[in-house]
């Protein structure tokens, strides 16, 4: 099986049979509260999808990353993992002090060993990681409202975050023996944010022809107004795998993890995820992790000639629609008719159907994908 990000598949959780002595520990330090976007970084550190990093990041890694895509020992790396705080949260805790972590319920959930506080230069941060510093792109208009200092050190995890999705979860190492159970030795990974529609589902099993295994992993967490709620997401594709994909060559499981809407940089930091999952492909198609028109087309592809180290596949797709004269899903390399053949999968078009009430052309989406969709009244992230 492929190794992970790395080498070795990071793991900083508490042992079982350290976990009372370190609840006492936790009980008595200086509480740190952070967002629920941050405390899902903290799990997926300590579980190994985000390996080989150990905790956020010190000074000379974010510096690095920023402007080498690379951590300082040359590993692949583009988005930068930071702890954003303020001077007063800090309230005295200084480097070489161990923290409690606490989320909004104020219960005590990791530790942090505080290795450096640093100041930073938010615009840079916003230039260097999504290209723009217009404070209309989502991640732009988060990384102007962080806090004046960043807190770099490593992370342990006492007790996991309530997840009403649980059992879609899997950790890496799980994933890991599962795919080895299933005799998998070749996986394609498949990010996304949507619902599945008939592009996605031919992409899917286009890949799927070339490897042994399809890995499905919906990013879920915080996402931009428009987009499709996490359970209308994870319900449509439980019933498109229910009724067209071989349960024996397709697994289904959540990443817990708030989009960034970086384009290239987030297509390659999406890629090593799936590499520590335990995939050996990665689907990269049109505009992947974008948003807007920040980015080209094809720049989330593109990115990958710089990282031939990265050991992952990239699989690339161009885009893809429906043509009625070829009865099929097809892309402007294998089909030579016109536009007026053409039913584009545009996100809008689905958008206003649902929004009516309308069910989408079965050209569009599978009809029992539709049924379900229908069932939600407020299928849309506000």
């Amino acid at each position: 099986m492929i190794s992970p990000h790395g080498g070795k598949l990071v793991d900083r959780t508490v042992p079982f049979e350290k976990r009372d002595q370190t609840v006492h520990e936790a009980a008595r330090l200086t509480q740190l509260e952070i967002s629920q976007d941050l405390a899902r970084d903290v799990e997926n550190i300590a579980y190994g999808a985000f390996s080989p990093l150990e905790g956020f990041l010190c000074q000379g890694d974010y510096e690095s990353v920023l402007h080498t895509k690379r951590l300082q020992n040359d590993q692949v790396w583009t988005i930068p993992i930071l702890l954003d705080v303020s001077k007063e949260e800090l309230n005295g805790v200084k480097e070489g002090d161990r923290v409690t972590l606490v989320d909004n319920t104020r219960l005590p959930f990791a530790l942090l060993d505080i290795e450096q506080t640093y100041t930073y230069d938010r615009k840079e941060l916003a230039e260097k990681v999504y290209g723009t510093t217009d404070h209309a792109h989502p991640g732009v208009a988060r990384t102007f409202a962080m806090k004046d200092l960043l807190v770099g050190g490593k992370i342990t995890l006492i007790d996991p975050l309530f997840d009403e999705f649980q059992r879609l979860r899997l950790k890496p190492v799980e994933t890991r023996v599962l795919f080895n159970e299933k005799g998998w030795r070749t996986i394609v990974g498949f990010q996304t944010r949507n619902i599945p529609h008939i592009g996605h589902e031919y992409v899917q099993k286009t890949a799927l022809t070339f490897v042994d295994g399809l890995f499905i992993n919906p990013v879920i967490g915080k996402k931009k107004k428009g987009d499709f709620k996490d359970e209308v997401i994870l319900d449509a594709y439980n019933a498109l795998l229910a009724n067209y994909y071989l349960k024996d060559r397709t697994v289904l499981a959540i990443l817990r993890m708030a989009m960034r809407y970086a384009g290239p940089r987030e297509a390659i930091f999406h890629a090593i995820i799936r590499k520590n999952f335990g995939c050996t492909h990665f689907v990269v198609g049109r505009d992947h992790a974008g948003v807007g028109s920040y980015y080209p087309p094809y720049a989330a592809q593109q990115i990958f000639e710089e990282f031939p180290d990265l050991q992952i596949v990239p699989l690339f797709f161009t885009a893809f629609f429906y043509c009625s004269k070829c009865e099929s899903v097809v892309n402007e390399k294998i089909c030579p008719h016109g536009a007026q053949y053409r039913i584009d999968f545009s996100g809008t078009k689905l958008r206003g159907k649902l929004s009516s009430g309308d069910a989408p052309p079965k050209e569009l989406i599978r009809p029992e994908v539709a049924e379900v969709l229908l069932k939600h009244k407020d299928p849309f992230v506000e």
